[in-house]
C-alpha cells in the first residue's frame, strides 16, 4: 500500500496529473523524450497530501470558510490562508509516507542534495499554467529537511496568491490537490527559460532564450536582468547581453545564497551563440512532442542542457489552422464588428455559414485571410485604403508586415478569397424609394423564414436551415442594398475630404447627418426613451423595476396601477428590437428577448435623466443642426471662386448622404432578426434533445458547432467529452486579447496610429464625431451594469448597436476598437457625442471616474487631474 504514495520520474507520464499535478506529470513526460535530460528523482503523490486532509479535522472547516469568502475580502483571505498553511506545516508526517520517501531517497542517493518541488493538480495545464503559484525549495539536504520541505509545498497549495487565482478563475479550493516533484539537485553554470515563441510578438518562428549565471532562481525573482537571445531557423536573429552583477549559488551545506558576480564575467554571455542555437533545438523537439509552444526551464551543466521544467505558454493567440505551408495574413472581424469577445463553437460556425467571405476560427474569433489581396499590387491598393478608413490601426499593421522582407510575396493578380469589395460602381439614384424598398425586401424574407421554419424538426431542421442561409447571403449580397450602403458612405468620405479642402472644417460630415431618416439603430436608443415616457407617471412601477432580480418581471408587472400600459410598451419594444444583445454576432448570446431585466438599468436612467417628450425633442434639435449646418456651409461655398458649382455639388451630396446614410445600419439588424428567428428553433431543439436524455442541458449545444448539432439530431448521441473540452477552452480564450492583424507565423501586429499631433500624455485614438466634450468618465464593461448621470462620457471595449439605448443618456464616447463607419461611429454622429475610437487599453488606462476630455474632431483623450 505505501507505495502509492511514491512514484519515480520514469513511471509518469503526462496522462497522470490528477496523480502527481501538472508539473510532475510534464516531467515525468520530459524524461521520456528521446535526447531531452531531466534530472533524476520522484514524486509524492496527491494520494499523500489527501491523507493529510483528511486525517486533519480542522482543515474541514478552514476549507469551508475558504471556499465562503468573497473574492474581493483580501483581508479575510490573507489570514485564512495563513492558518490553512500553518495547520498542514504543523502535521507530522505519517510513518509509512516518510518511510516511503526515505526509501525513494535511498534509491537516489541519501546524501545528495535535491530541489523539492510543489506540483498541483491545477497546474501547467493547456489552458491555465499557474506559474510560480506554489513553492520550489533548492539544495535541501537530509531524509528529515526533504519531509519537512514536502509538508511545506503542501502547505504552499494555499498561499495568498494561489487561493485568489483560483478564486479569479473560478476553481474549487477542495478539487485542487498538492503532488511534490523531489529531483536530484544540478549545480550549473548557467539557467534560465527558453520560450518557443517569441512571447512578445507571439512569432512561432523565433524562439526566445533568457539566460544567466548560476542557479535560474536569480532571473525568476527578478534579481538580474538576463541576457537575451533570439533564434530563428538555426540562428541567432539578435541579442542583448545584460550586466549581470547578482547570481544565486548553492551553499556545500544546504540552501542557497545570493552572491556578487567578478567585474570582468558581468558582461560575458551566460550562453555562446552557438549553445543558444542548440538549446533551441532542444525546445523545438519539446515544443512538437507537446503539440504546442512551451515555457522551458533549462540549467547548462558541463555544456550539457537538463530540462527542470515546460509548460505551456497560454498567452499566445493561437493561429488559424492551415493545411498549407504558406504564408498567411489575418484580419480580425471582431474589430470590424464591434465584437471582440471570445464567441462559442455554434456562434462561430453560424457566423461563417452566414458570411459573405471565408473565415477562419482561433482562440474563440474569427478572421479573413487577406495574404492574396495584398500580394496583388492591383488589390493591395484597394485593401489598404478600405482597411484605413475602417481602423487605421489594421491598415499600419498590414503595411507593418507589408515591410517584413518577403513575408507577403508579389503576385500578378488577386486570387479568390479576402474581403468582399467595395460592391458595384454603378451610381444609384438619390431616392428615398431605394431603401423603403429594400427594407420591404428584408422585412418580406424575414416573415418568410419565419413561417416557413414553424413546422421544422429534428434533422429536417438543420437541412431547412443550410437552406436559409443561403437567401440570407443572397440577401446580404443584394446589388441595390450595397449600391446604398456605398453611397452613403463615399458621400460621407466625399464631404469630409470637400470640405476640409473648400473650407478647412473637418468632419464635417458628422454634423450634416444628424437625426438621418431610416436609421433603425438610433430609432432604438430613442423608442427607449418613448418606453420611458410610458414608466415614468407611475411611481409604484418605477419602485418595484429598481428591485427586478430575474425574467419573469414582466408578468408582475401588470399587477400594479400603470403596469400593463408599462408592460405593453417594454413588450412592444422588445417585439421591435429584442433579438438584440450585446456581442450579437454570436448566436449564443442571450438576447433582449430572452433576457429583459438587461434594459430595466436605461430604463430606468432614461426614466431618470429625461423629460417627457425627450425623442421627439433630440430628434428633431438634431435635424434643424444638419439643416442650419447645410445653410452655412452652402453659403460659405459661394462666396468662393467658382462657388456655385462648389455649392450645388456639395448640395447633391448633402441630399445623397442623408438619404442613404441611415440605411448604413439596416442590413445588420436584418442579420440579427434572422439570427434570432434561427436561434429559436435550434433552441427548441436543444429542449427536444434534453427530453429525450441526448443533452444534459440546451445550452450545451452552444459548445458544438452547427454541424454538429445537425449530427447529434440525427444520431441522438453527443460526445460529452467534446463538449467539456469545448467549455475548458473557451474560458481560456475569454482571457485572450485578439490582435486586429495576425500572421501565420502566429505574430500579433497591433498597428500605430503614428502621428505628431496629440499632446503629450493623452490616449490617441480615431475622430469619429466631431466636437470636445469635459466629463466623468464611465468605464462600462457590461451595459447591464451601465448606471450614467447627465454629462457622462462612456468608455468601453466596443460599442454594436445593442449599446445604442445607453448612447441617449451620455454626453461623449471613448472605445478601445472602431472604425469611421462601424456601429458605435455611426449612432455617435446620429446623436451628436463626441466620439474617439481604437483608443488601445481605454478602459486600462482610464479610470471609472476620472475627468476626461474628449476630442472628438482631432481624435484623442486627455486625463484629466
Amino acid at each position: 500500500m505505501t507505495e502509492q504514495y511514491v512514484l519515480d520520474l520514469q513511471e509518469v507520464d503526462e496522462t497522470q496529473v490528477a496523480v502527481v499535478g501538472g508539473k510532475g506529470a510534464q516531467l515525468g513526460e520530459l524524461s521520456r523524450i528521446e535526447g531531452i535530460r531531466v534530472p533524476a528523482g520522484f514524486c509524492v503523490t496527491t494520494e499523500a497530501f489527501r491523507r493529510i486532509v483528511a486525517e486533519t479535522s480542522s482543515l474541514d472547516d478552514q476549507l469551508d470558510r475558504l471556499s465562503r469568502s468573497a473574492p474581493d475580502d483580501r483581508e479575510g483571505i490573507r489570514a485564512l490562508s495563513a492558518r490553512i498553511r500553518r495547520t498542514i506545516e504543523e502535521v507530522a508526517v505519517p510513518e509509512e509516507l516518510a518511510a516511503a520517501i526515505s526509501r525513494a531517497l535511498g534509491r537516489h542517493g541519501e546524501q545528495a542534495a535535491y530541489a523539492v518541488r510543489s506540483s498541483a493538480t491545477a497546474e501547467d495545464l493547456p489552458t491555465a499554467s499557474f506559474a510560480g503559484q506554489q513553492d520550489t525549495y533548492l539544495n535541501v539536504m537530509g531524509v528529515t529537511a526533504v519531509l519537512q520541505h514536502v509538508s511545506r509545498c503542501w502547505a504552499s497549495l494555499f498561499t495568498e496568491r494561489a487561493v485568489a487565482y483560483r478564486q479569479r478563475n473560478g476553481i474549487d479550493h477542495r478539487t485542487v490537490h498538492m503532488a511534490v516533484v523531489v529531483q536530484r539537485m544540478v549545480f550549473p553554470h548557467a539557467a534560465g527559460a527558453l520560450f518557443t515563441a517569441d512571447p512578445v510578438t507571439g512569432n512561432r518562428k523565433v524562439a526566445s532564450v533568457d539566460a544567466g549565471f548560476g542557479l535560474g532562481e536569480a532571473l525568476v525573482s527578478g534579481l538580474v536582468n538576463p541576457d537575451v537571445f533570439k533564434v530563428r531557423d538555426g540562428e541567432i536573429v539578435s541579442k542583448v547581453i545584460a550586466a549581470k552583477q547578482r547570481a544565486v549559488h548553492a551553499l556545500p551545506a544546504g540552501g542557497t545564497r545570493e552572491v556578487a558576480v567578478d567585474a570582468q564575467r558581468q558582461e560575458q554571455p551566460a550562453l555562446t551563440d552557438a549553445q543558444a542555437v542548440r538549446l533551441a533545438e532542444v525546445g523545438r523537439r519539446i515544443e512538437a512532442h507537446f503539440g504546442r509552444p512551451q515555457d522551458i526551464e533549462w540549467c547548462l551543466v558541463d555544456d550539457g542542457f537538463q530540462i527542470v521544467q515546460s509548460r505551456p505558454i497560454t498567452t499566445l493567440f493561437p493561429v488559424p489552422e492551415s493545411d498549407d505551408q504558406e504564408n498567411h495574413v489575418y484580419v480580425s472581424v471582431g474589430h470590424q464588428q464591434m465584437m471582440t469577445d471570445a464567441m462559442k463553437p455554434l456562434g462561430l460556425s453560424m457566423w461563417q455559414l452566414t458570411a459573405m467571405a471565408p473565415m477562419h476560427a482561433a482562440g474563440g474569433r474569427l478572421f479573413v485571410d487577406v495574404a492574396r489581396r495584398l500580394a496583388s499590387p492591383a488589390s493591395r491598393a484597394g485593401l489598404l485604403d478600405l482597411m484605413g478608413k475602417g481602423d487605421p490601426l489594421v491598415r499600419d499593421a498590414l503595411e507593418t508586415v507589408l515591410a517584413q522582407d518577403g513575408f507577403v510575396p508579389s503576385l500578378p493578380d488577386a486570387g479568390p478569397g479576402g474581403l468582399p469589395g467595395r460592391g458595384a460602381a454603378d451610381p444609384i439614384e438619390t431616392d428615398p424609394a431605394v431603401v423603403t424598398e429594400l427594407i420591404e425586401r428584408s422585412r418580406t424574407s424575414i416573415a418568410a423564414l419565419e413561417h416557413d421554419i414553424r413546422s421544422k424538426t429534428g434533422p429536417a431542421l438543420f437541412d431547412f436551415l443550410l437552406e436559409a442561409f443561403e437567401e440570407h447571403k443572397r440577401v446580404l449580397s443584394d446589388p441595390l442594398s450595397i449600391q446604398a450602403i456605398m453611397a452613403g458612405m463615399e458621400a460621407t468620405w466625399w464631404l469630409n475630404d470637400q470640405l476640409r479642402e473648400w473650407l478647412g472644417e473637418k468632419n464635417a460630415a458628422d454634423t450634416l447627418t444628424l437625426s438621418a431618416p431610416d436609421n433603425i439603430t438610433s430609432e432604438m436608443g430613442l423608442a427607449l426613451l418613448d418606453v420611458a415616457d410610458v414608466i415614468r407617471p407611475h411611481p409604484d412601477v418605477v419602485a418595484f423595476l429598481e428591485g427586478v432580480q430575474d425574467e419573469g418581471f414582466l408578468d408582475e408587472l401588470a399587477k400594479l396601477t400603470g403596469g400593463a400600459e408599462a408592460r405593453d410598451a417594454i413588450e412592444a419594444y422588445l417585439d421591435r428590437y429584442g433579438m438584440r444583445c450585446v456581442g450579437e454576432i454570436d448566436i449564443t448570446r442571450p438576447r433582449w428577448r430572452e433576457r429583459p431585466s438587461t434594459l430595466v438599468p436605461v430604463i430606468l436612467d432614461n426614466v431618470r435623466l429625461f423629460e417627457p417628450g425627450a425623442a421627439e425633442r433630440r430628434f428633431e434639435q438634431g435635424r434643424r443642426k444638419a439643416r442650419e449646418k447645410e445653410q452655412d456651409v452652402l453659403a460659405r461655398l459661394r462666396a468662393l471662386p467658382d462657388g456655385d458649382r462648389k455649392a450645388d455639388e456639395t448640395k447633391r451630396m448633402i441630399d445623397r448622404v442623408r438619404t442613404f446614410i441611415g440605411y448604413r445600419e439596416y442590413p445588420k439588424y436584418g442579420i440579427i432578426a434572422r439570427y434570432f428567428v434561427y436561434k429559436t428553433a435550434l433552441m427548441e431543439e436543444a429542449h427536444r434533445l434534453v427530453q429525450a436524455g441526448v443533452l444534459p442541458e440546451p445550452e450545451d449545444s452552444f459548445y458544438l458547432t452547427f454541424q454538429e448539432f445537425h449530427a447529434v439530431a440525427r444520431s441522438h448521441q453527443v460526445d460529452q467529452r467534446l463538449v467539456q473540452r469545448r467549455k475548458d477552452a473557451f474560458r481560456s480564450y475569454e482571457r485572450l486579447t485578439p490582435p486586429r492583424v495576425l500572421t501565420s507565423d502566429g505574430e500579433a501586429v497591433t498597428g500605430a496610429y503614428r502621428r505628431d499631433d496629440v499632446p503629450p500624455g493623452a490616449l490617441t485614438g480615431l475622430p469619429v464625431s466631431a466636437g470636445t466634450v469635459e466629463g466623468r468618465a464611465r468605464v462600462i464593461l457590461d451595459m447591464a451594469e451601465a448606471d450614467l448621470e447627465a454629462g457622462d462620457i462612456l468608455v468601453t471595449t466596443f460599442t454594436d448597436p445593442s449599446w445604442s439605448p445607453l448612447f441617449v443618456g451620455m454626453a461623449g464616447l471613448v472605445t478601445e476598437v472602431g472604425g469611421q463607419m462601424t456601429h458605435g461611429a455611426v449612432i455617435a454622429r446620429e446623436y451628436g457625442l463626441p466620439a474617439v475610437v481604437g483608443v488601445d487599453r481605454a478602459t486600462r488606462l482610464i479610470e471609472d471616474g476620472r475627468r476626461i476630455r474628449v476630442h472628438g474632431t482631432d481624435g484623442y483623450v486627455e486625463i484629466l487631474s
